[in-house]
């Protein structure tokens, strides 16, 4: 998932848990994540501060708990409980669920299993278009646009799965198979007024100032009410860390999910207590447009688009080893980040249980697809230099390259972004690339990567579930998260990629094929493959197909920073970066 800002296994790891104490309390918690989200409709969001605020605003059949031990784990919520699936004998699993008694939309009127229904299609629907609409490819039916998703009745919702899917469970507890109401999604302009914003979570979302301000409510119609300590949460909006910090240290906030960089160091020395930095499963990465003319004119005009594209792929390689990921991450990161030389993050398993991200890559010496020890940084810079020779004039004497086309590197407003911005673009200046800086707010900035009017833009990426495929499936041609453009334009028709899977026991052979010939098929075998061995192989095959491109450029494996106050109790967060506070109190000074 879309993250605006040392990765540990998913088991219990990432909750910092504070055990509630004391009676339940009326007060409100003030909390900053970020600027103006995207969105708030559940099928629709594809970012981590829009999926924090809809965890408090929506209840699914399963959620994200703490349990009697305080290990994070995935309990039934509108479900009765999380049943086991009954295989048949072709294969595809029956799950049949039985809704709680008395769940209630914010309205008053009675929620039914025909809401989950219509939310799942919904959102798996072409029409929609929805980001994650890929999520629901696991469902029977996916394929041909009719889910096979039923209600029986009132309280019971049958669904069946092509076969069976070890994260099952985790899908259930995400915001994209959370229900909505037909009616009220009927409006497009729904989810953003508190008028019309109708949920059956938590909390009711009261008040909506943009740019500035949501609050919630809490929720006396939803189902557990009664555990519900916090009254109301500020959510406040904004992306100037400065501003956050002077509210958390003046008291008027109590979360903060950003600081300045350059006030990292003292803040730890500071509040040893309150400066968290927590593990997360995610890659903070730079991305390419596939589609952007990054070779000389000539070039072109002396070559097809496949050679073309074959040459962009190995610059975009080249211009990533001119960056020194561990000044990255010791210099501006500061919080504990891991230079990454894989997309897939440190956290996720392998098969055998090793680390998925240390099989990656072919080669013996180092991890990963390129070497990020210290020692190796001089020569990769010079690697890079030798490579790009075969393309650009350079000027031995300046020991810089002249006609390389001026780029454009896009982020989202964050003094973080800003200094990552300002430490890529001198490195490649120091080669002769003009990059210039552009940086916008956090909801235009998705959009304008997402329909690919950009160069290059900073990306990052949190696990959606505890399986490598969730930072994989994202690149497929019809993906709305594929950012790179993979497969659309004019990349859609470039015969480039082989695929050879005979020694797997596929049927599969194919030479010079597109990107939906290629990576999307090999995607679609992953998700019906249900030998454990040969699934997490071909999830290797992927990447490395994948990281051949050269449209990910990954900088470091994440860790979450914030600063939480120690007058809260009851806070925890999850291993994909959402942050809950229903069951939050805040102490007596």
């Amino acid at each position: 998932m879309k993250k605006k800002l040392l990765a540990l296994l998913l088991a219990g790891v990432m909750a910092l848990s504070l055990a509630a104490c004391g009676k339940k309390s009326d007060e409100a918690i003030s909390v900053c994540l970020a600027s103006e989200p995207d969105t708030l409709d559940p099928a629709l969001n594809s970012a981590v501060d829009g999926a924090t605020l809809i965890a408090h605003l929506f209840s699914g059949l399963a959620k994200w708990e703490l349990d009697e031990k305080g290990n994070l784990a995935i309990v039934a919520d509108c479900a009765k409980e999380l049943v086991d699936g009954v295989v048949g004998a072709d294969g595809k699993v029956t799950y049949t669920y039985t809704l709680r008694d008395g769940l209630k939309w914010s309205d008053g009127k009675a929620l039914t299993a025909k809401d989950f229904e219509f939310a799942w299609k919904r959102a798996a629907s072409e029409e929609l278009g929805a980001d994650y609409g890929y999520m629901f490819e696991v469902v029977d039916g996916y394929a041909d646009g009719n889910l096979n998703v039923t209600a029986k009745d009132d309280k019971t919702l049958v669904v069946v799965l092509s076969n069976a899917v070890s994260y099952w469970n985790e899908l259930l507890a995400f915001p994209t198979y959370f229900p909505v109401r037909e009616d009220v999604v009927a409006s497009e302009s729904w989810a953003t007024d508190p008028k019309t914003y109708i949920c059956n979570g938590p909390y009711t979302m009261t008040s909506w100032d943009h740019n500035s301000l949501i609050v919630l409510t809490k929720n006396d119609k939803y189902a557990d009410a009664n555990k519900v300590t916090m009254g109301k949460i500020n959510f406040y909006l904004s992306d100037d860390a400065n501003n956050m910090l002077s509210n958390f240290k003046n008291g008027d906030w109590q979360l903060i999910d950003d600081v300045p960089t350059n006030e990292i160091a003292a803040l730890k020395t500071a509040y040893p207590n309150e400066f968290v930095v927590a593990g997360q499963i995610g890659t903070y990465y730079v991305c390419w447009n596939v589609n952007e003319k990054i070779l000389p004119a000539d070039f072109y005009k002396k070559n097809d688009a496949a050679a073309a594209e074959k040459a962009e792929a190995e610059v975009r390689n080249a211009v990533s080893l001119l960056f020194d990921r561990n000044y990255i991450a010791e210099e501006i990161g500061q919080a504990g980040q891991v230079p990454a030389s894989s997309f897939v993050a440190m956290g996720m398993t392998d098969a055998d249980g090793s680390q998925f991200y240390k099989n990656a890559g072919h080669s013996s010496s180092y991890v990963g697809y390129f070497d990020t020890a210290k020692s190796a940084t001089e020569s990769n810079f010079a690697a890079a230099v030798e490579i790009l020779k075969k393309y650009y004039n350079y000027d031995a004497s300046a020991k810089k390259f002249t006609n390389f086309p001026t780029m454009t590197y896009l982020y989202n407003t964050s003094e973080g972004h800003k200094a990552i911005g300002e430490y890529l673009q001198s490195a490649m200046a120091s080669v002769g690339i003009t990059m210039n800086l552009t940086n916008q707010e956090w909801a235009t900035f998705l959009n304008t990567r997402k329909n690919g009017d950009y160069s290059i833009a900073r990306n990052g990426w949190l696990a959606d579930f505890n399986d490598p495929i969730s930072f994989l499936d994202m690149w497929t041609t019809a993906s709305g998260n594929n950012d790179v453009q993979l497969g659309k334009g004019e990349h859609e028709n470039i015969k480039l990629y082989d695929l050879d899977l005979s020694s797997l026991g596929y049927d599969v052979k194919v030479k010079s094929g597109t990107w939906a010939q290629t990576y999307d098929k090999l995607i679609e075998l992953i998700k019906g493959c249900t030998d454990t061995n040969k699934r997490y192989q071909l999830m290797h095959i992927a990447e490395d197909l994948l990281m051949s491109t050269g449209t990910i450029c990954p900088l470091y494996y994440y860790t979450d920073i914030y600063m939480i106050s120690e007058k809260v109790d009851g806070f925890f967060a999850n291993p994909l970066g959402y942050k809950y506070f229903m069951y939050t109190t805040i102490k007596e000074k």
